[in-house]
């Protein structure tokens, strides 16, 4: 049987200063990843976002590397989707999936090639 894994590696741009909150023993940060990518409708190429929130959890001595979740940092993301229930006042049941950060670290910014025409192939001899 196949392996499934619950997990994410995703790299973007932090859409705005972390949200950090402290407990006794404990940190978490809330933030938003900038994402993007290229979509080709016949000729025309246009780049498509998409804002991705995460949190990431630090014990207290562990939460300066929070100092990297500021606007604008270009950074990869690794970590796992975490579903959530809950009950509001009135009874009503909602979930959501949370994208938690086990890692992140500094991306390597690579240049954009840009598109190039399909390649066709060669019939091999037999």
């Amino acid at each position: 049987m196949k392996k499934i894994e619950n997990n994410f590696t995703v790299t973007g741009f932090v859409a705005k200063d972390a949200e950090i909150r402290q407990f006794t023993n404990a940190s978490v940060a809330r933030f938003a990843l900038a994402v993007s990518r290229q979509e080709k409708n016949g000729e025309e190429t246009n780049r498509v976002s998409a804002f991705m929130n995460m949190e990431a959890w630090r014990k207290n001595e562990n939460a300066g590397s929070f100092d990297q979740l500021t606007k604008s940092t270009l950074l990869t993301v690794e970590g796992y989707f975490k579903p959530e229930e809950w009950a509001d006042r009135d009874g009503v049941k909602h979930n959501r999936i949370v994208m938690v950060a086990v890692k992140f670290y500094p991306a390597v910014e690579k240049e954009e090639a840009p598109a190039e025409p399909a390649k066709p192939k060669r019939k091999g001899r037999k």
